[in-house]
């Protein structure tokens, strides 16, 4: 497929997990995706703590949120985006997974010490960008280190 499908794949996956991998023909493992983050959206109060988060009331966000549940959903959001990526023609190259990974992962602890710091919203996605970030550098790296 094109660059520009990646990018498209990636874009609907961002929108919502499942999305990408419709758009790949993957109609089995987006529906799975998509009734994945319906549920942890729905068990997390995730919209309640998004609508809170944006007002800045982030006592509400800390109250309404289930950790329990939201913990997943940084790890199922980075899965569904890499894997519409993957399929769409995209991570051939070595250590292309890190960022994604990383993501995640950073994702999952900034929701971790999210009750302390920015609510629940903020904290996770900022940690999910820094996640991203901290990824392509890596990868530069080790792709670096490989080639040499």
């Amino acid at each position: 497929m094109a660059r520009t499908s990646r990018i498209e794949a990636i874009l609907w996956s961002v929108a919502l997990p499942g999305f990408g991998q419709l758009l790949n023909g993957k109609y089995i493992k987006g529906i799975l995706l998509i009734v994945l983050e319906f549920l942890i959206n729905s068990k997390s109060n995730l919209n309640l703590i998004i609508i809170s988060s944006f007002h800045g009331d982030f006592q509400a966000t800390i109250a309404q949120t289930n950790y329990q549940w939201l913990l997943f959903y940084p790890c199922v959001y980075m899965y569904g985006i890499w894997d519409a990526y993957k399929d769409a023609g995209g991570g051939t190259k070595p250590y292309a997974v890190i960022p994604f990974a990383f993501g995640a992962f950073i994702g999952t602890i900034g929701v971790i010490f999210s009750k302390d710091f920015l609510g629940a919203i903020w904290l996770g996605l900022f940690g999910l960008c820094i996640g991203v970030l901290i990824g392509m550098g890596l990868r530069f790296i080790l792709r670096n280190r490989s080639a040499a």
